[in-house]
C-alpha cells in the first residue's frame, strides 16, 4: 500500500450522510481536514489565530470559521453547534512530564482543556475527540486532570478512553506520538475500537521528499535522499511569541543532522543545481527543508496552502496534528456511531 505522499492529495470520500461536527482551535486544519476525509462535514470551526483562520477560509471557503479566543463561545449563541455528532479539539500542547515545572507550565492548557469538557453539556455531542502530547495520558503528572475530565464526562453521561498512538503507523513519515482522548454516549464507547496500526506505509523523509527536492535542478538529491533513509523526528512548532521557524529542539536537530538536514532553520526554496551538499562542513552542507517539505512530512497534501509569513506559516505546520490521524480517528469514530 502506498503512502499519502506516494499517491497525492487525498480526497474527501464521498459519504451518503455526512456526520456534523464542531472543531475547538482548530489551527491550519490538520485534523479538521482528516475529518472530512472520514465523513465529517464542520459546522463551525473556531481557533484564536487569525493567520490560522486565514489558512482555513483559504483552502475551504465553504466553511464556517470564526477567529475567537475559545473562551469567549457560548454554546447558546451558535444553534447549529447545537446536539452535532462530533465535538473535536486539537487544544494548545501541555508542557511534557520533564519540563512542566520550567516557565509557567501548563496552566493556560490544563485550562482550556477544562473548558473544553465543559463545552459538552451544551453541544451535547454524541462524541468527543481530544488529541493533545501523549504525557496528557500516560504520566502521573496528569492523573488529577485525567481523574477529573473522566469524572465529568461520566456525569454527563458518557463513557471514554486515553490512549497514545503513532502519526508512523498511520502513514506519516514521522516519528509522532500523540495523545488522544475519545468519549462516546455511553451505551455507543462498546462499539468503539482504536485505529489499528500500520495500515499504511509511511515512507522515509528520502523518498517522501525527494521530487520536491529535485525541482529546481539540485543534481545530488539521490545521494541525500539514500542517507535520509529514516522517518522524521518530530516537527515542534516553537513559541508563537519568539524565535524564528526551526525544526525543534537541540536532540531533534541532532537526529536531522543524521540524515543531512539543517535543522536550525527553514529555507526559502529547496536547493538549485549550484548547492554542494557536505555535511561534513557542518549546517553550511546541509540542505534545509521548506515549508511546503514540513508540510508533507505532517501528511499534509499538496494541495493544501499556509497563510502568512515563512514563521508563521512553519509554526502552523509544526502544530498541527496530521490529516491522516484525525482520518483514521474520524474514521474510528464513525464506525462507533454506526455511520450515521
Amino acid at each position: 500500500m502506498l503512502s499519502t505522499q506516494e499517491t497525492g492529495a487525498m480526497r474527501p470520500t464521498a459519504f451518503e450522510e455526512p456526520l456534523s461536527s464542531l472543531e475547538l482551535c482548530a489551527g491550519a486544519g490538520g485534523l479538521a481536514l482528516g475529518l472530512e476525509q472520514a465523513g465529517f462535514d464542520p459546522v463551525l470551526l473556531l481557533d484564536s489565530r487569525p493567520v490560522a483562520c486565514e489558512t482555513l477560509r483559504l483552502n475551504r471557503p465553504a466553511w464556517d470559521v470564526r477567529a475567537m479566543d475559545l473562551h469567549r463561545f457560548n454554546p447558546a449563541d451558535h444553534p447549529q453547534a447545537h446536539k452535532v455528532d462530533l465535538l473535536a479539539a486539537g487544544l494548545p500542547r501541555v508542557k511534557s512530564a520533564a519540563t512542566n515545572s520550567r516557565a509557567r507550565g501548563s496552566a493556560l492548557e490544563l485550562g482550556l482543556l477544562t473548558y473544553t469538557i465543559s463545552l459538552v453539556r451544551g453541544v451535547q455531542p454524541r462524541a468527543l475527540l481530544v488529541e493533545n502530547v501523549p504525557d496528557l495520558v500516560t504520566k502521573d503528572t496528569f492523573a488529577s486532570t485525567r481523574k477529573r475530565v473522566g469524572e465529568t464526562l461520566e456525569d454527563l453521561g458518557y463513557r471514554y478512553r486515553w490512549f497514545v498512538l503513532n502519526a508512523v503507523d498511520h502513514g506519516v513519515p514521522q516519528d509522532r506520538k500523540q495523545g488522544v482522548l475519545v468519549a462516546l454516549v455511553a451505551d455507543l464507547m462498546d462499539a468503539f475500537d482504536e485505529p489499528l496500526s500500520g495500515r499504511e506505509v509511511s515512507g522515509t523523509v528520502g523518498s517522501v521528499l525527494k521530487e520536491s527536492m529535485s525541482a529546481r535542478g539540485w543534481m545530488q538529491v539521490d545521494e541525500w535522499a539514500d542517507q535520509a533513509n529514516q522517518v522524521a523526528p518530530t516537527l515542534v512548532g516553537g513559541s508563537w511569541d519568539r524565535g524564528g521557524a526551526d525544526l525543534g529542539p537541540t536532540g531533534t536537530k541532532r537526529a536531522w543532522a543524521t540524515m543531512g538536514v539543517d535543522g536550525g532553520t527553514v529555507a526559502d526554496q529547496v536547493p538549485g543545481p549550484e548547492f554542494h551538499w557536505d555535511p561534513t562542513r557542518g549546517r553550511s552542507g546541509m540542505v534545509r527543508l521548506t515549508v511546503e517539505q514540513a508540510a508533507r512530512l505532517q501528511g499534509f497534501p499538496p494541495d493544501w496552502h499556509f497563510a502568512g509569513r515563512k514563521t508563521a506559516r512553519y509554526r502552523q505546520v509544526g502544530h498541527a496534528s496530521p490529516p491522516p490521524v484525525g482520518r483514521a480517528l474520524g474514521r474510528a469514530v464513525r464506525d462507533a456511531l454506526g455511520g450515521r
